[in-house]
């Protein structure tokens, strides 16, 4: 996953943050620990010299059974039970020298051997690790603490003091929940903090990004100002001279695509556009709707009402959008246009087919706040779409007469090869061989003459008598035709055609050539049986859409790129031409038509037509 310089920043200031407080918790950790351990041993030295000072005062005065006298003392009794009062002390004993107990805190315990526990002052000279394995593991362990009990410079027995490790474990575990909480939120702050930070060191780069951007939508004169306390700053003084120098570089705008003065058609596929407040006035208006706005050079703030006369159709729309809140359009209308290229029967400028639009625009209290009114120029509009339609053929006509030099070559190379021969032959008076050589060249003569006929045929003028149409009559008037070539191929013919869907405009004669060609040559292409699918619906761009699907041999991937040019096939006996009067027949009809094929699934051929 690929990180941002934003993400790897924090990232990178939360890991030393959080690195340091573990660290520092650690070392807390450690320290408080051994500081519960030191405090456990003073307090179990403290409790075994008071035991020990009572105990030599007992055994000094009890005569000849120190024991019992140690065991009947009230005060020695009263130290050992409140031992257990003391923080992590579990126990308090006097053993004798066979470690058995004299006195104990619990006093069922007297007289019974003390089992072997650890030594405390062992655990504190040994290492942090070992310390905090011996507070944290094994569910609590008991040290002692002990001190010999001397009578005279004999040793009369021991003083044991039991501390537990889960007593330590419990205070050292409360301790360092404030530290937890505390490093916790040191952890957040210093992800904040490291945020905080990318964001400010970061801005710079945001900055050039965005001047970058506007650069590179066309917007010249671009500046970004950085501060010029670090690198930075240098990287933005050299953005800005970049920047100055393109702008420098730029060529002057075209007047032909942009417009000059009030004359917009010089640039005729500029939308005229204007704005107008809640009081129809005059906000703002580009080039092209300044050229046909009447009155002085800047009309801003005037009102709709002064502009344009009762009745005109950019009055009506705007005060039509003001009074319903509503956006209305398109609408089509015929006005006076500036252009000198086309007349009338009077000599005045002929009036240009205008498509008009009104968007409503509310503020922040759902409130009108002004009126958009757009007027599209469609006559230039059908200009360009008739010019773009003309290249569409022009192409395809070269696309589908790709063929043809390959087809007449090969005739033309044959009879110059056997006219050769034939001159050889007369010239050795052998007429049975010069005949058989007139015979292949009359033959390939007349090959020319087809292929020659065949193109002819193809890129002849059709005088097209172009009628509304509905799809379903179409596809009706070709399905005995179809219906038969299914039967033989024992092929399922299904049909999906509503009788609702807009009428085309078409030749019918053509389209349903090309249709039934499509048709047959799918129920061909499944000679084991299949599925044929004839379907129409409407789309987009006020167009309907016939398909031809059907489930056959598919058409190689090398081969899809050609199946529309002239004289390609590849059937054993095809003629190479079906297919390429499908195309122009298409063509003709400003439609287009597209296909998708997979090897061994079938092919899908889709017809685009337009609405009558």
């Amino acid at each position: 996953m690929r990180l941002s310089i934003k993400t790897k920043q924090v990232l990178g200031v939360t890991s030393i943050v959080g690195l340091a407080v573990v660290v520092l918790s650690g070392f807390y950790l450690v320290s408080l620990a051994r500081i519960y351990l030191v405090e456990s041993k003073a307090r179990g030295d403290l409790l075994a010299r008071a035991i020990y000072q009572r105990a030599r005062e007992v055994v000094a005065t009890g005569g000849h059974d120190p024991i019992a006298a140690l065991r009947a003392d009230p005060g020695l009794r009263s130290i050992l039970e409140s031992s257990v009062y003391s923080s992590n002390v579990t126990y308090a004993a006097i053993l004798d020298v066979g470690s058995l107990s004299i006195v104990h805190s619990d006093s069922a315990r007297i007289g019974q051997p003390l089992p072997p526990y650890g030594d405390l002052n062992a655990l504190l000279d040994a290492g942090a690790v070992s310390q905090l394995r011996a507070i944290y593991t094994d569910g609590g362990r008991t040290l002692e603490i002990r001190q010999p009990l001397l009578m005279g410079t004999a040793e009369f027995g021991s003083i044991h003091i039991g501390v537990s490790t889960l007593l330590i474990q419990r205070d050292l575990t409360q301790s360092l929940t404030p530290a937890l909480i505390t490093a916790i939120a040191i952890l957040i702050g210093g992800s904040l903090v490291a945020m905080v930070l990318a964001q400010l060191s970061l801005r710079p780069i945001h900055v050039i990004r965005s001047g970058l951007t506007r650069l590179g939508q066309g917007e010249f004169g671009v500046v970004v100002d950085l501060p010029q306390r670090d690198e930075f700053g240098e990287l933005g003084d050299f953005f800005n001279t970049v920047s100055a120098r393109l702008s420098a570089d730029r060529p002057p705008p075209s007047p032909a695509l942009l417009g000059s003065g009030l004359d917009a058609d010089k640039n005729p596929l500029e939308d005229a556009v204007a704005i107008f407040d809640a009081d129809a006035k005059l906000l703002f208006a580009n080039q092209a709707m300044r050229a046909i706005l009447p009155g002085p050079p800047d009309p801003v703030a005037r009102s709709v009402r002064d502009l344009f006369s009762a009745g005109h159709p950019y009055r009506k729309a705007v005060e039509e959008a003001a009074a319903t809140r509503q956006s209305h359009g398109p609408i089509s209308a015929y006005l006076p246009s500036l252009a000198t290229d086309r007349v009338d029967e009077n000599g005045l400028p002929a009036p240009r087919e205008r498509l008009i639009l009104t968007h409503v625009i509310d503020n922040l209290d759902h409130r009108l706040a002004a009126v958009m009114l757009v007027a599209r120029n469609l006559d230039y509009m059908t200009k360009v779409r008739s010019s773009f339609s003309y290249s569409q053929k022009l192409a395809a006509l070269s696309r589908l007469s790709a063929g043809v030099a390959h087809e007449v070559k090969n005739p033309l190379n044959a009879t110059v090869i056997h006219l050769e021969l034939l001159k050889q032959q007369l010239s050795s008076s052998d007429l049975p061989l010069a005949m058989e050589h007139l015979s292949i060249i009359t033959a390939q003569i007349r090959r020319l003459d087809e292929v020659v006929q065949g193109f002819l045929r193809f890129i002849r003028p059709e005088d097209l008598k172009l009628q509304p149409a509905a799809a379903s009559d179409l596809v009706s008037a070709i399905m005995p035709v179809v219906m038969a070539e299914a039967r033989k191929n024992k092929v399922d013919v299904q049909v999906a055609v509503p009788e609702d869907l807009p009428v085309v405009s078409v030749d019918t004669g053509v389209l349903q050539q090309a249709l039934l060609n499509l048709a047959i040559n799918a129920c061909q292409s499944m000679p084991q049986g299949g599925r044929l699918r004839i379907a129409a619906s409407a789309v987009r761009g006020r167009r309907v859409e016939i398909l031809c699907e059907d489930t056959g041999v598919g058409i190689a991937p090398e081969h899809l790129n050609r199946i529309f040019d002239l004289y390609f096939t590849t059937k054993e006996n095809g003629s190479g031409i079906g297919l390429s009067i499908v195309y122009r027949a298409i063509q003709l009809l400003d439609g287009e038509i597209e296909v998708q094929s997979t090897p061994g699934r079938g092919t899908t051929f889709r017809v685009l037509l337009p609405q009558a």
